[in-house]
C-alpha cells in the first residue's frame, strides 16, 4: 500500500471512530506522522456539533 492509499484509509477510519463517538485521544498514529492528520480530519468531518 503506497502513502495516498495509507492517508485515505487513515481519513475513514477517523470518519468511522467520529461516527461511533469514540474520543479524538483514540487516534492510533504517533504526532509525527502525517496518518494522524488525516485522521484526525476525517474525525472532525464525521462528529457531530454538540446541541447546546
Amino acid at each position: 500500500m503506497g502513502p495516498r492509499e495509507q492517508l485515505v484509509q487513515a481519513l475513514n477510519e477517523g470518519s468511522k471512530a467520529g461516527r461511533r463517538g469514540d474520543a479524538p485521544t483514540a487516534c492510533p498514529y504517533p504526532a509525527d506522522d502525517l496518518r494522524r492528520a488525516a485522521w484526525l480530519r476525517g474525525y472532525a468531518r464525521a462528529r457531530p456539533l454538540p446541541t447546546a
